[in-house]
Order: C-alpha cells, then structure tokens, then sequence
C-alpha cells in the first residue's frame, strides 16, 4: 500500500484558480471597480450616439428643404432652359401659380418668393440675396 504524502494546510492544490492569494508572499489581489468604467462608457457613447442623431436629424431637414424648394421651382412655369449657375427668380401670380424668371425683383412689382440656381447636378439651390 501506498501511503499518501500528507501535504501542508497551507498549500493549494490549484493555487492559480484560487480568487486570493495562496501564500503570505502573493500579490495582493484587488477586484476592479468596473462599475465606474461603465457608467463613464455609457456617457461618452450616450454622447456620441445623442450628437450623430443631432447630425443625420439636421442633414435630413437640410435634404426636406432643399426638395421642397426643388419641388416649388420644377413645378412653377417658364418657358426657357434653365443654364447651370445662373440665378433665377421665383414668383407667384395673384392665382396663387409660381412662374420663374430671370428678371430680378427690384426691377418690378411681383410676389417675390425667392432666388434660385441650378447646381451641375441639376438640383436647384436656394440663394441668399
């Protein structure tokens, strides 16, 4: 029969699983305190996600805008071909049609609803006179 080696009650048979130190000589062994890295990485994703919502939300209202001015000047009336990059102005007659013209606002008495010009990708933009 063999005999078993009695070991010391000190010592572990696994001591690299063990969640505390093994022998007065380890390290001492501290818990993180990851509760504060969450809530500081909740935050500063909370932001970043609060800020981009902020961004596409304003460059949608830009887009909506700049079709509805696009809608306004493609279904008003005029009867010449519009040339890239040029400024044209944007009416409306007393039965409430709009009509485009390349004649500016000072020079006569219209309802002036706004200027316009034709971008290379045939998008109108609105201009701030």
């Amino acid at each position: 029969m063999s005999k078993k080696k009695k070991k010391p009650d000190n010592v572990a048979d696994n001591p690299g699983i063990l969640p505390y130190g093994s022998n007065v000589g380890a390290p001492a062994i501290k818990s993180t305190d990851v509760e504060t890295w969450k809530v500081e990485k909740v935050l500063k994703t909370n932001h970043y996600f609060e800020a981009r919502y902020k961004e596409i939300r304003n460059e949608y209202l830009q887009m909506m805008e700049s079709y509805q001015y696009n809608k306004l000047v493609y279904e008003s009336e005029f009867k010449f071909e519009p040339i890239k990059g040029e400024t044209y102005y944007l009416y409306q007659r007393e039965n409430g049609k709009l009509w485009l013209s390349l004649i500016e606002p000072d020079q006569w008495d219209q309802i002036f609803i706004g200027a316009f010009k034709l971008d290379s990708n045939d998008k109108w933009e609105k201009v701030n006179e």
